[in-house]
C-alpha cells in the first residue's frame, strides 16, 4: 500500500514512550484531542521534546474484489458522516472484503419495494485531504505527554502517523503507527478522472456493510451543475433510476451501478451519492470535469523553396488537401490560418554566434572558440558592414532574437512553461540577447585578448594543448585549435600577431613529434608493415590541421613519419568515416598530392542523397560517441572539400541547405558546431547574406504583399507571418507558391487551425508523422500476446490494453512533445513521471489526468515505437481522442493520428 509521509533517519539514541487514542467514532467537522504520546517514566527531568508529527493518507484503499476484480487505483473523494477508529493507535485496523459473489445486483441494484428511506438528511463527506495534519514542534507537559489536537479529513482510507522525538541532550526516538477510517455502513464510488461530452458509461459504487446484520436501504446518485450546483440528472440520463434499492450482506458488500450519457454544455458537475438504511448512513460530494468531444486541431506543412544556381527565380508549389476538402465536414468550423515565411535564413546562423561567447567550463577549447567567435565578428563588422545594421534592427525587435521555442506559442500544443524546456528556451534567448555586446569593437578586442593569453598560458612547454588546466597533454585539443587559427586565416582574420605565431609554431612542432612518435611506436611491433592500415584518427586530424600551414616545414628528423602518414591515407581512405574522408581529401590536395583527393570526393558524391527540401547530404552522416561522428562538424568539412577539391559550387550550395535545414529544427548547442558551421556558411560558395528579396508567396490565387498589408518584416532573415480567421479562410487557400527570386534558401509553413468532433478527426502527416493502434493484452500458456481491439472483440472492465505509438521523422530533431490523448474509461498504470529509454529512443513520460505526455529532448531520424499500458475500469463507449506530436522549435513539423471510439462491455 502507497503512503504519502516522513522518512526519517534511523535512531542513534531511543528511548521508551507509548501512543494513547480513543477509540470513539471520529466525526468529520469535529475535533479530535485525545491522541496522546507518553513519555518514558525513567526519564530525567530534561523537557522533551517530540519535533515532527506527521499523519498522511495512503493513496490506495486494501479492499477486495467487490468490483469483480478491479480496484481503483486513486483513493476518490469519499466522505462520510462520522467513521470510527477501530482500536487504539498502537494497533492497526482494517477491513478486507474477499472472494465476494456479486449477484443481479451488480446490474443496477434490486428494484423490489423497500420502504421509504429519507436520503435528504444523509451528510456527505467532502473533505478529502490526504494529509490530517503536520505539526513540526510539539513540547511534552509537565506529566511527559503530548496532546495532539486536530480533525481528522473525511476519506475512508489507511492512515499513517508518524512521529520523531528528541530530548534536550539529543536522546532520539520514533514511531510509525497506521490506522483505517471506516464506517458501518459505506460507500465507495469508482468515478472517473473525467467525463467526455458524447461518451456513454456506467458509473460503479460498492456499498459496504460491516455490520452482522443484513442492511437494506435505498442509494440515489445525483448530479449537480458544479457552477450553479442546480441538478441535472435528467440531462445525463437518469430519471426514476436516480434512486435504486440495495441489500448489502453482513459483513460483506454489494455493488450498484448507473448509466449515464455525457450531454453538451457543461463542463463540471458534482456526483453527490447518498445511501441510508435505518440508522446507518453514508454520502459522498466531488465535482468531476467534461472534457468536450470536439477539439482545436492545428495541421501544419512545411515549405521551402531553393535558388542554389542563382541567375533566375525558382518555384515550388504546395498543397495542404485537407484544407481543400475541408467543405465536405458539416461539423468542421475554421478557426484560424497562419503562414509564416523565412526569405534567408542564411542569418539564422549569424545569431548563433554569440553562443560562442559563452564557455562555462575552463578548458582549451572553449576558451579557443570564445577567440574565434570575437575574432570571427570583428572580421564580419569590417567586412559586411550590413551585419552591424541587421544586429542593430534585431536589438530593437522583441522577437528577433527569441529562441524557436518560445516563439509562436499559439501554434504549439504546449506552452512552454509546461514542458521540461524552459530554461534551454530562456538560455537560447540570452545567449542571441547578447549581440548587444557582440559588434562592439572595443569589447570584441579586449575579449580576444583576454582568451588569446589564456590560450597561451594553457599551452604546455611542448607546444601541445590540455583539455582542462594541469591535465596532460592530448593531441585532438591541439590539432583541433591548430586547425580553428588555419580557419581564420583563410577567413581573411589577421592571425600575425606575435602570441598566435608563438601558439601555432610550437602546436605545430608538437604536432609533427607526435606524429613521428606514434610511427616509431609502430615501428617497433611485431610483423610491423608498411603496406598495412595502421591509419589512426589522431593521424587523420594531424595531416588536416598540418595542412593549412604547408608553409611550415616538417623538421627532418619527422620527414620520415610525415611521409608514412600521406601514404597511409592514400591507401585505407576507403575504411573511414565521412568526415576523415574529407579531412583526408582536403590534406591530401593541400599537400600537392594529385589523383586521390579527386577518388575521394567522387566516392563521397556517389554515396549522397539530394532532395529539394533537404539539399545534399548523406544518409549514414549520423551522430555517435567519437569526435568525427559530428553531423553539423562532418557536414561543414564536406563542404569544405567538394569546394576545395573540385570547385563543385552547386554540391556547396546544396550542402548549405542541409547545415541551415537543421537549425530549423534543433538548436546548436554546442560551441564546436556553431564554429563549425559560421565557418562553413560564410567561407564556402555564394555569399547568401548578400540576399535582401522577400519569398514571393501566391495563396488562393492571390499574391501576398507582406509589406503593404502590415506585416512586420524581420531584418535580415525577411521573417513575416500573415494570419487569417474564421470566414476568412476558403478551400481554395490550401494551394500555396513560393519563389525565390534571388539565391539561396527560404523556408516556413502554413498552420490551419480548426474545431472538430474527435471520432471525426483524420490522421495527418508531415516529414515528422505518428500513428497510433490500441492492443488487448492477454497471458496465455504462450506468453503474453497483444490484439488489435475491434467491435468484435469489445473490451471488459478488468482488461489491460497497451497503446502503441509509431514515430517517424526523415532529419534529426530536437524538442519535441508527444500527446497520447486517452478515453475516461481508462486509467494508466504508470502514475509517476520520469525519464524512460525504449526502441533506442530516451524521453520525458508523465501522465496527467487526460493524456499521456512524452517530451523528447532529441531524437534521430528514423522509425520509434513507444508502448504503455492502460486498465479499463468502466463500461460504456468512450472516445479515445488523438495522439499529437509537434517539434517544438519548428512547429510547423507535426502530424496527429486518426480519433478513436473505444467500446468497454456490452
Amino acid at each position: 500500500m502507497k503512503n504519502s509521509g516522513i522518512t526519517f533517519l534511523s535512531v542513534v539514541h531511543s528511548y521508551d514512550g507509548d501512543v494513547e487514542a480513543d477509540a470513539d467514532p471520529l466525526n468529520p467537522g469535529k475535533k479530535r484531542d485525545k491522541s496522546r504520546y507518553v513519555e518514558d517514566d525513567d526519564d530525567d527531568d530534561d523537557d522533551d521534546k517530540l519535533s515532527e508529527v506527521a499523519i498522511s493518507s495512503g493513496y490506495t484503499a486494501e479492499y477486495g474484489n467487490a468490483l469483480g476484480g478491479v480496484v481503483n487505483s486513486t483513493v476518490r473523494s469519499s466522505t462520510n458522516g462520522g467513521y470510527q477508529v477501530r482500536g487504539a493507535l498502537a494497533s492497526e485496523s482494517q477491513i478486507r472484503v474477499d472472494g465476494l459473489d456479486v449477484g443481479d445486483q451488480f446490474l443496477g441494484g434490486f428494484k423490489k419495494k423497500q420502504p421509504p428511506e429519507d436520503l435528504t438528511t444523509v451528510k456527505t463527506r467532502t473533505n478529502f485531504n490526504e494529509t490530517a495534519f503536520f505539526y513540526p514542534q510539539l513540547l511534552t507537559d509537565s506529566s511527559g505527554s503530548v496532546i495532539l489536537d486536530f480533525t481528522i479529513p473525511e476519506a475512508l482510507t489507511r492512515w499513517k502517523m508518524t512521529a520523531f522525538a528528541h530530548t534536550a541532550d539529543l536522546q532520539t526516538g520514533s514511531i510509525e503507527r497506521t490506522v483505517v477510517t471506516q464506517k458501518d455502513l459505506m460507500l465507495e464510488p469508482n468515478m472517473p478522472r473525467f467525463m467526455r461530452v458524447g461518451d456513454t458509461m456506467t458509473l460503479p459504487v460498492k456499498i459496504t456493510n460491516l455490520t452482522k446484520n443484513v442492511l437494506k436501504g435505498a442509494v440515489e446518485l445525483t448530479l449537480l451543475d458544479a457552477f450553479t450546483m442546480k441538478p441535472v440528472s435528467a440531462e445525463f440520463g437518469l430519471g426514476t433510476s436516480a434512486r435504486l434499492d440495495f441489500s448489502a450482506p453482513a459483513s460483506n458488500a454489494t455493488t450498484v451501478q448507473w448509466r449515464v450519457i455525457i450531454p453538451e454544455n457543461y463542463q463540471a458537475i458534482v456526483y453527490r451519492i447518498a445511501a441510508k438504511s435505518g440508522d446507518f448512513s453514508d454520502g459522498e460530494e466531488t465535482p468531476i470535469p467534461i472534457l468536450p468531444n470536439r477539439m482545436l486541431v492545428t495541421e501544419s506543412i512545411p515549405m521551402w523553396v531553393s535558388n542554389v544556381a542563382g541567375g533566375g527565380n525558382s518555384t515550388k508549389k504546395f498543397t495542404m488537401e485537407k484544407l481543400k476538402q475541408s467543405a465536405s465536414s458539416p461539423t468542421l468550423k475554421h478557426h484560424k490560418l497562419t503562414l509564416e515565411m523565412t526569405s534567408n535564413p542564411a542569418w539564422y546562423a549569424i545569431q548563433a554566434l554569440p553562443s560562442l561567447m559563452d564557455f562555462p567550463h575552463e578548458c582549451a577549447e572553449q576558451i579557443f572558440n570564445r577567440f574565434y567567435a570575437n575574432a570571427l565578428a570583428g572580421q564580419l563588422v569590417t567586412s559586411k558592414p550590413r551585419i552591424k545594421q541587421v544586429f542593430d534592427a534585431w536589438k530593437s525587435s522583441p522577437d528577433a532574437l527569441s529562441s524557436n521555442l518560445e516563439k509562436n506559442q499559439e501554434l504549439k500544443s504546449l506552452l512552454l512553461e509546461e514542458t521540461p524546456w524552459v530554461l534551454q528556451g530562456q538560455n537560447e534567448t540570452e545567449r542571441k540577447k547578447r549581440v548587444a555586446l557582440f559588434f562592439d569593437l572595443n569589447r570584441m578586442s579586449n575579449e580576444q585578448s583576454i582568451a588569446l593569453n589564456k590560450l597561451s598560458k594553457m599551452q604546455i612547454g611542448n607546444g601541445a594543448f590540455p583539455w582542462f588546466s594541469g591535465l596532460g597533454e592530448n593531441r585532438f585539443i591541439t590539432h583541433y585549435i591548430l586547425a580553428g587559427f588555419g580557419h581564420l586565416s583563410l577567413l581573411g582574420v589577421k592571425t600575425d600577431d606575435p602570441i598566435i605565431r608563438n601558439i601555432t609554431s610550437s602546436a605545430i612542432l608538437y604536432s609533427d613529434r607526435a606524429a613521428n612518435e606514434e610511427y616509431q611506436h609502430l615501428q617497433k611491433m611485431k610483423n610491423f608493415s608498411e603496406d598495412n592500415d595502421y591509419l589512426s584518427s589522431s593521424a587523420i586530424m594531424y595531416l588536416y590541421s598540418r595542412s593549412y600551414f604547408t608553409k611550415k616545414k616538417v623538421k627532418d628528423h619527422a620527414i620520415d613519419a610525415f611521409d608514412f602518414w600521406k601514404e597511409q591515407a592514400k591507401a585505407h581512405w576507403q575504411k573511414r568515416g565521412l568526415m576523415e574522408q574529407a579531412m583526408i581529401a582536403l590534406a591530401l590536395k593541400r599537400f600537392d598530392i594529385k589523383g586521390t583527393p579527386e577518388e575521394i570526393t567522387t566516392s563521397l558524391n556517389e554515396r549522397s542523397l539530394t532532395s529539394d527540401e533537404l539539399g545534399m547530404y548523406w544518409k549514414e552522416n549520423k551522430s555517435g560517441w567519437l569526435w568525427q561522428e559530428a553531423p553539423i562538424e562532418t557536414q561543414a568539412i564536406l563542404m569544405e572539400a567538394f569546394d576545395e577539391v573540385t570547385g563543385n559550387s552547386k554540391a556547396v550550395e546544396l550542402m548549405k541547405v542541409w547545415l541551415l535545414k537543421q537549425k530549423q529544427v534543433q538548436d546548436w548547442a554546442t560551441t564546436k558546431a556553431t564554429a563549425e558551421a559560421c565557418y562553413a556558411l560564410l567561407r564556402r560558395g555564394a555569399d547568401w547574406l548578400e540576399s535582401s528579396n522577400l519569398v514571393e508567396v501566391n495563396i488562393g490565387g492571390k499574391t501576398l504583399d507582406p509589406k503593404s498589408d502590415g506585416s512586420s518584416i524581420e531584418a535580415g532573415t525577411g521573417y513575416f507571418k500573415t494570419s487569417w480567421s474564421g470566414k476568412e479562410i476558403s478551400p481554395n487557400m490550401g494551394d500555396i507558391t513560393l519563389t525565390k527570386t534571388d539565391k539561396g534558401t527560404a523556408w516556413g509553413g502554413l498552420y490551419w487551425q480548426y474545431y472538430e468532433q474527435l471520432n471525426r478527426i483524420t490522421p495527418h502527416t508531415s516529414p515528422l508523422s505518428l500513428s497510433r493502434k490500441i492492443y488487448r493484452k492477454t497471458v496465455t500458456s504462450n506468453g503474453v500476446e497483444l490484439a488489435v481491439i475491434s467491435p468484435a472483440s469489445p473490451l471488459k472492465v478488468g482488461d489491460e490494453i497497451v497503446i502503441k505509438l509509431e514515430l517517424r521523422t526523415d532529419r534529426d530533431m530536437e524538442y519535441i512533445h508527444l500527446k497520447d490523448m486517452r478515453g475516461a474509461g481508462f486509467e494508466p498504470t504508470i502514475q509517476l513521471s520520469g525519464y524512460k529509454y525504449q526502441d533506442g529512443l530516451g524521453y520525458y513520460q508523465s501522465p496527467r489526468d487526460g493524456s499521456m505526455n512524452f517530451f523528447i529532448s532529441s531524437m534521430s531520424k528514423g522509425t520509434y515505437v513507444l508502448e504503455y499500458p492502460l486498465r479499463v475500469t468502466h463500461e460504456g463507449v468512450f472516445s479515445a481522442g488523438i495522439s499529437t506530436i509537434q517539434s517544438m522549435y519548428a512547429p510547423e513539423f507535426s502530424s496527429h493520428s486518426q480519433g478513436d471510439v473505444v467500446r468497454v462491455g456490452k
